[in-house]
């Protein structure tokens, strides 16, 4: 195995920072149920993450505690909260539609990755080489049980800044993924790192 086999994973967290969305109080009161790896949350969870985001929509989420990343059920990592929050129940390796190592073969914190994350490390670094990795909230990994090896953060804008001819900001354009529309990654007004693909978009700040 390559030194460096999750210089691929280290985009994956590039950019994560969306709530889980916004509603108002009425709404949030008609809110059926929020579940978070596989618990429902109580009406005092919803509240502290309402005061923190500001809202949440009603469906079905993993969430992984160490990185903050979260996502709906059986699909890729769509943005990330606070790590740590006293939320939902444990995070399973089938939290993204895998868990037996067969899908991608690449674990982080015990979650299996989406194809979709997977295809997207590989095509911006060449690789995302099957194993079991921790990471934190500001993207710095490593094996599990290792020491840390990787910064998601500093691979994501050295990156950016290949991919606009050496410069830092701006939007980059990446080929298309799996038939899909072409990946932009870059730096919003505000300072924060982004990546859009089709439909699909997020941030990290």
């Amino acid at each position: 195995m390559n030194r460096n086999p999750i210089r691929g994973v280290a985009a994956f967290i590039l950019c994560i920072a969306m709530a889980f969305g916004s509603l108002t109080g009425a709404a949030l009161a008609q809110v059926p149920t929020v579940n978070v790896n596989g618990v429902t949350l109580s009406k005092h969870q919803i509240d502290g993450l309402v005061s923190l985001y500001g809202g949440v929509y009603p469906g079905d989420y993993w969430y992984d505690p160490m990185s903050g990343l979260y996502g709906n059920v059986g699909q890729p990592a769509s943005g990330q909260l606070a790590p740590g929050l006293a939320i939902g129940g444990a995070l399973k390796p089938s939290a993204s539609g895998g868990g037996s190592g067969r899908v991608t073969g690449v674990f982080i914190n015990g979650r299996e990755i989406h194809p979709q994350e997977h295809a997207f490390l590989t095509q911006i670094f060449g690789q995302a080489a099957p194993g079991r990795y921790w990471m934190n909230a500001a993207g710095i990994g490593g094996y599990e049980g290792g020491p840390a090896m990787f910064n998601i953060v500093a691979a994501a804008r050295q990156a950016a800044a290949r991919q606009n001819g050496g410069q830092g900001g701006g939007s980059t354009y990446l080929p298309g993924i799996g038939g899909k529309p072409g990946t932009h990654v870059g730096r919003a007004s505000d300072g924060c790192l982004y990546v859009s693909q089709g439909s699909y978009s997020a941030d990290f700040c």
